[in-house]
Parts: C-alpha cells; sequence; structure tokens
C-alpha cells in the first residue's frame, strides 16, 4: 500500500491512498462507489491476481484512507485523481473498472485525458449516463424527491442513513441477499467518509451529465449490472450505457442487486476475467 498525491495546484495536493498488487500482470484499476472505499472490492482483487492481472484500488478523495479536503468533489477533479494515480504508477494498457459513481470517473477520465493509457473499460452498476431525472432525461432514474430525502436523510442521521443505504444496497424485493456481516462490513467503510465529501460527492453523482462524455468511450467495454438493482436501476442506467457505446458488451446478473460483485462475486468475476481475456 501507498499513498500517491495528486496535484491540483499549489495549495491543493491531496494523497489519495492506493493498493497495488504488483507484478507484471496486465493493470486493471479498480474504482469503488459511494460512500465506500477500494477495500470494497475485497471478493476482486484475489481472483483478478490469480488469473495473473496486477490489481490497483484507490480510496476516492474524501472516502477510506485517503486525505479529506473541503473541495474537490466534482467529476473532472475526480478523472484528475485517477489520472494522478495512473501517472505515479505509470500504468499503460489498463482497464479502468467503475462501480456505480466510480463509473463516472470511467466516463469523464476519457473525456479529459483520452485513451493512450487505457486499454478497455468496464462499467459495473455504474450511474452514466445521468441519473437526474429532468425535462430533457425522462429516462434518469433518480427523481428529484428521491434525491432531496436521500440528501436530508444524512444530513439529519448519518448513522440511520447508512444502515439503511448499505440494507438497499444489498437486498432484492427487501430481502438481503448477502450475510449481514458483507451488509456491516460495507456500513464500516461508509463510516469512514467525511461527512461534508459524502454529502459533495452524492450530489456529483446526482446531477453529472455523462453523455457526452459516452461519446469519447471508443475502447472495448463492458456493461455489467444487476437486474435487481433498486439503487442504480438497470433500464436507466446500465442499459442506457450500453446502448449509447457502440461495439459494447452486456452482461446482465440475473437477481442481483446494486452490491452485485459482493452478492454474486463469481458470475461478476468471472465475466470481467472473460472480458478481460478477450
Amino acid at each position: 500500500m501507498s499513498e500517491i498525491t495528486a496535484h491540483h495546484g499549489l495549495l491543493t495536493d491531496i494523497d489519495l491512498h492506493v493498493d497495488d498488487t504488483g507484478g507484471p500482470g496486465r493493470p486493471v484499476v479498480l474504482i469503488h462507489g459511494w460512500p465506500l472505499s477500494g477495500e470494497s472490492w475485497a471478493h476482486q482483487v484475489p481472483a483478478l491476481q490469480s488469473a495473473g492481472y496486477r490489481v490497483v484500488t484507490y480510496d476516492r478523495r474524501g472516502f477510506g484512507r485517503s486525505d479529506k479536503p473541503r473541495s474537490g468533489y466534482d467529476y473532472d477533479t475526480f478523472a484528475d485523481d485517477l489520472e494522478a494515480v495512473l501517472q505515479a504508477l505509470d500504468l499503460r494498457d489498463a482497464t479502468l473498472v467503475g462501480f456505480s459513481m466510480g463509473g463516472g470517473e470511467v466516463a469523464r477520465y476519457l473525456t479529459r485525458h483520452g485513451s493512450d493509457r487505457v486499454r478497455s473499460v468496464v462499467f459495473a452498476a455504474a450511474v452514466p449516463p445521468y441519473l437526474a431525472q429532468t425535462d430533457d432525461n425522462p429516462e434518469g432514474p433518480l427523481d428529484k424527491d428521491t434525491a432531496e430525502g436521500m440528501e436530508k436523510g444524512l444530513k439529519d442521521d448519518e448513522d440511520a442513513f447508512y444502515r439503511q443505504f448499505t440494507t438497499d444496497f444489498f437486498s432484492v424485493d427487501g430481502t438481503l441477499a448477502v450475510p449481514e456481516g458483507e451488509r456491516a462490513e460495507a456500513e464500516r467503510l461508509a463510516h469512514q467518509a467525511d461527512h461534508h465529501a459524502a454529502l459533495a460527492a452524492m450530489k456529483a453523482f446526482a446531477t453529472t451529465d455523462f453523455r457526452d462524455d459516452l461519446r469519447h468511450v471508443t475502447v472495448p467495454t463492458l456493461v455489467l449490472h444487476g437486474d435487481s438493482d433498486s439503487t442504480v436501476p438497470f433500464e436507466g442506467s446500465g442499459k442506457r450505457t450500453h446502448e449509447a457505446i457502440p461495439g459494447s458488451e452486456l452482461h446482465v446478473v440475473a437477481g442481483a442487486p446494486h452490491g452485485v460483485n459482493v452478492s454474486h462475486a463469481d458470475e461478476f468475476n468471472r465475466a470481467l476475467v472473460s472480458f478481460l481475456q478477450r
């Protein structure tokens, strides 16, 4: 493990916590969801490493073990932080795997930094193309009342909010699809997040329009999503992302909630490794 400094000006250097398995294998960079950390990829790192890949995870600014500044919680900065990680480790021919909120980093990264370092990308239960339900995005799965309710819930009672959020994260039709210990572990990771960062990042993933960014996705792409995801519903997100990226592959995991990489880890890993090997 190490700390990598993301440079954004004389007074705004931010240290990001990075875990890197090392080795000569092709790099796979795993970008976590909200409000978790790189530790949320615990079911993927060993599987990818055993398949011969160099696996890199990092904690987004404001989350996990990374620095928690007061600013920089927008997707341009998140994408620049990702570039700082790739540069510092000199990663090339990399596959970027963005889960949930992390899918936004993948889309915005290719817009801002191009694909010179990127071999392929994966959108896993990811928020693109645009979560917010607006007049020009009626298919957006996140309506204004729900978004405002989430913000109010996090502001009013963080403990209760994270408990319910992680329950919904791993549930299908109101039934938890993982052992309670997995849900509790996600709640523990959520509590590592800075409160201000969590609110600002919530606004970012809820309101950022990635429709133009998806036009810059020209590398091989896998869209991986659970069909019972109530947090980032497939019909309004993964399905539309697949349709927006010519030639993209789609793998829908039957009966899987938002936390598909945990609830259906074996199928998730098989689909991911199969894509990587092509």
